[in-house]
């Protein structure tokens, strides 16, 4: 008969059940989120003073909650979880969304200029640095260091200007200078078809990472070198897309 009295330690592991059960009961009704954390982190610390205690009830209890905790966190906290998952989703594209606002805002000016070179069958070099830096080339030209705007770049690019022959070098967005002499290019395929302002554009490509962009007086062709390759006859949507890929 002494297996039916119950000791000390039963009458403990019993209202420690049934404190565990109302406690559940209320989190369920409440539906909160994150007091179900705060259940969960309870029953952790309550199985680790059961299993100290010798509680074998609760501690049998605890031991078969706490095996699928990962999964019922989950489960429960899917909403949660979901609207973590959709707000760095939504940071990214709003990163990329910014970047690409940004890009075209430096850029347009640039467009804009190239835009009107090709319509007037203006002649135009012009290179964009990328991370390795051209200073050899910058500090053999005309220093400028002006903010880049589409009447810097016609004035410069005007058959009468005395800067006009040559490139300009820009940074950022910014023009670091013009009248730049830039290496040519000594591809015989490219020799055989190309004239000095497009093997210029084509050789700075090619000892840098530089993006040159072209203007034909000839056919108002707009032509852009990049890794030593030249692309002709670029649309100015491409262009534009060209110069964010390689600032991104």
């Amino acid at each position: 008969m002494d297996i039916l009295i119950p000791k000390f330690a039963d009458i403990v592991d019993i209202f420690i059940i049934a404190f565990l059960i109302y406690q559940i009961l209320l989190v369920l009704r409440r539906s909160g989120g994150w007091q179900i954390l705060v259940a969960v982190v309870a029953i952790i610390i309550l199985a680790t003073i059961a299993t100290a205690l010798n509680l074998r009830m609760v501690s049998s209890l605890l031991n078969s909650i706490s095996r699928y905790w990962a999964l019922a966190l989950i489960i429960l906290f899917q909403p949660e979880i979901r609207t973590l998952l959709s707000k760095i989703n939504l940071s990214r594209e709003l990163n990329l969304s910014l970047r690409k606002r940004e890009t075209n805002y430096v850029y347009m000016p640039l467009i804009d200029a190239i835009s009107s070179l090709s319509f007037r069958k203006i002649g135009a070099l012009i290179v964009i640095e990328n991370r390795r830096k051209l200073t050899e080339y910058i500090n053999n030209g005309e220093i400028i260091d002006a903010a880049l705007s589409l009447r810097l770049v016609l004035t410069i690019f005007n058959p009468k200007s005395p800067l006009h022959d040559g490139a300009i070098i820009i940074r950022g967005d910014r023009i670091i200078a013009a009248k730049v002499v830039l290496p040519l290019s000594k591809n015989p395929e490219y020799i055989k078809h190309y004239g000095t302002r497009h093997l210029a554009g084509i050789g700075i490509t090619e000892v840098s990472d530089a993006i040159a962009i072209i203007v034909s007086e000839q056919n108002s062709q707009i032509s852009v070198a990049q890794n030593g390759k030249i692309k002709v006859n670029v649309a100015y949507e491409e262009l534009l897309q060209i110069l964010m890929d390689a600032t991104s």
